[in-house]
């Protein structure tokens, strides 16, 4: 398993990739899942403060992960 996790104010935005899928929990509450094995996955899920998260993952020896806040790249940090 693979884990991602970026804090945003008082917010904390989880991804995790498994053998069996994807997940996105936004304080500890699952907001998107897919299921099954994939090369790329996108999962969607949206802040208590109302901005919206998008988490793009790809890759085929190693596994990418980047978050969107409000369509602002907030994981990797540059």
């Amino acid at each position: 398993m693979k884990r991602w996790e970026v804090n945003h104010g008082e917010n904390v935005v989880v991804v995790e990739n498994r053998v069996s899928g994807e997940r996105l929990f936004v304080n500890n509450e699952l907001q998107d899942e897919l299921m099954g094995l994939s090369t790329r996955a996108r999962l969607y899920g949206k802040l208590p403060t109302g901005e919206k998260v998008k988490v793009s993952l790809g890759g085929w020896f190693v596994m990418n992960c980047r978050i969107f806040i409000d369509n602002k790249l907030v994981l990797p940090k540059h």
